[in-house]
């Protein structure tokens, strides 16, 4: 069997589109399929770490001007294309590989891209969270909670399957293996140990702000914080340096390979929204979500109604005003673990396992 992924990474759009199929292709190379990505070599991409792990890549041409497409969807400037241009430097490959499914996960892409390359392999998956714009595909995935099939009427074709929800949420094999312990230390909480992850670029530098304004808050002497950041976040250095001005132990950590093992071990994260926000809700663990994008409300929104998050809009008031009191509301342990147990309902952490199972014919 052959699958192909069409997803990209960049300093715009972060990592979150490439990881979670990388997720979803190394459980499928286990099963003895055979993965290709296809990727444009924007700034901040993800192509040598997916071949890393032993996948074909096959590398699109950028495009000097950065032509946007006017009649695209609302994110057709993340594509570094026109989308024609894209079908064009697609087809050679997915021609010659014909694929028997071809993932398609980029909020630039729709209906029209679909259409046009959709006889080159057997069937075809979507990966979606905004229900924006329409497709062309036998198999749609979104799994945002709160999300539902008949968000997607019209915009589909009638024999679609829809799978929606954090049931499908495609999490690594480390998360699952980690929910356990991780909901079974929250039993007696303690807010000790924290964690910052606002992705792997974070473009607005919310890490810095945080981190300052973290320093009014009332944490304990022995507060413990730890910051995640990616190797081509532009604003690295200055969370370095702001990390040693903080009246607590302060660790920032690039290039993590054990994200579980650090969420596990956390008893409060501070975080965008995005799919780290299953792996967070898998392990039990309780955050403070920073809504940093228009994209990132509907799944911010949805968590807090479930109990599994606070959110924290910047549209609203200052991330000063909102943070200690945000941060003091967890400090009573009850509060904690309640936020924990409600996290842990959101999701197993099993999403791969049943989306391979369905591209597998099983």
């Amino acid at each position: 069997m052959k699958v192909a992924f069409r997803a990209d990474a960049s300093l715009q759009m972060g990592s979150g589109h490439i990881m979670r199929c990388l997720t979803l292709a190394d459980a499928l190379i286990k099963k003895g399929t055979e993965c290709h990505f296809l990727c444009r070599e924007l700034p901040g991409h993800l192509i040598e770490l997916i071949r890393g792990k032993g996948h074909a890549t096959h590398v699109l041409p950028c495009v000097p001007e950065n032509p946007i497409d006017s009649n695209g969807p609302a994110h057709a400037a993340w594509l570094g294309a026109t989308l024609e241009q894209d079908v064009r430097a697609c087809h050679p490959t997915l021609q010659a590989l014909r694929p028997d499914w071809l993932v398609v996960d980029h909020y630039a892409l729709d209906i029209r891209w679909e259409t046009a390359l959709m006889s080159y392999c057997r069937r075809l998956m979507v990966i979606d969270d905004l229900a924006d714009r329409s497709h062309q595909c036998n198999l749609l995935l979104d799994q945002n909670l709160g999300r539902h099939e008949t968000d997607y009427v019209g915009m589909i074709p009638q024999q679609c399957t829809v799978l929606a929800g954090p049931r499908y949420a495609l999490l690594r094999p480390e998360f699952t293996a980690l929910r356990e312990y991780s909901i079974r230390r929250r039993e007696d909480p303690r807010l000790r140990k924290l964690l910052i992850s606002m992705g792997g670029v974070d473009r607005p530098n919310a890490t810095s702000r945080v981190l300052e304004t973290l320093q009014g808050c009332a944490l304990p002497d022995d507060c413990q914080v730890k910051v995640v950041m990616g190797p081509s976040a532009p604003w690295l250095q200055q969370v370095r340096d702001a990390a040693k001005k903080m009246p607590w132990t302060t660790e920032v950590l690039v290039n993590v390979t054990e994200m579980g093992t650090l969420m596990a071990n956390s008893d409060l994260s501070i975080g965008a929204a995005g799919s780290t926000s299953w792996e967070r809700c898998c392990l039990g663990l309780p955050s403070i979500i920073l809504v940093l994008a228009e994209n990132q409300k509907f799944i911010s929104f949805e968590l807090e109604k479930a109990g599994a998050a606070k959110v924290i809009s910047l549209e609203e008031e200052s991330l000063e005003v909102q943070l200690k009191p945000t941060i003091d509301s967890y400090r009573p342990p009850a509060h904690l673990r309640e936020a924990a147990k409600r996290a842990a309902l959101v999701c197993d952490g099993l999403g791969v396992e049943r989306v391979g199972r369905i591209l597998l014919g099983e």
